[in-house]
């Protein structure tokens, strides 16, 4: 009974350091890693907003981008879907001001299969969306003009469903 005691106060005293370690390591990177998250999120925006624009406002949940006149360029939602093979696929979309037309997007998150699944991330996939309705998007095995990439259509529709989630946050 002795050297269970023992054992019992050896493993708890080892779990006590190992959640402090763990609580200090997170206080450390917390904000380093919301900091690069905000900063990756300003990339994205400005990746798929059309050429020309100058500023942007926000416009609900989602911001509208503007030229030097104030005229409107183009519009920027995030969109989710959680139906993708690895999990949520979280996207960054730019539309034209008609709010329906795709300029791109830029992924913000997604943890599919490496070299599959992620070749969401591939001019030759993402450039198919462009000048697309994104509430009419699917893939060609739906009916859709979408390609789907190779062995990842779960992927590939998630992305199209996402995209249309975006759309949907448009004011």
């Amino acid at each position: 009974m002795k050297k269970i005691m023992s054992l019992v106060a050896s493993l708890t005293v080892i779990s006590a350091v190992c959640a402090g370690v763990l609580a200090y390591v997170d206080s450390i990177t917390r904000e380093p890693i919301k900091a690069t998250a905000a900063d990756n999120e300003r990339k994205a925006i400005r990746a798929v907003l059309p050429p020309g624009t100058e500023k942007t406002e926000s416009v609900g949940s989602a911001l509208v981008g503007k030229d030097a006149s104030g005229k409107i360029v183009g519009y920027v939602a995030k969109g989710m879907d959680s139906g993708g093979y690895g999990g949520d696929v979280v996207l960054m979309v730019g539309f034209q001001p008609d709010k329906k037309t795709v300029v791109s997007y830029k992924v913000l998150q997604a943890a599919e299969t490496p070299g599959l699944g992620m070749k969401l991330t591939t001019p030759e996939f993402s450039g198919q969306f462009a000048g697309k309705d994104g509430r009419s998007l699917s893939v060609k095995k739906d009916g859709g003009d979408i390609e789907a990439i190779t062995s990842a259509t779960i992927t590939s529709r998630a992305v199209c469903r996402a995209i249309a989630d975006a759309q949907g946050k448009l004011k």
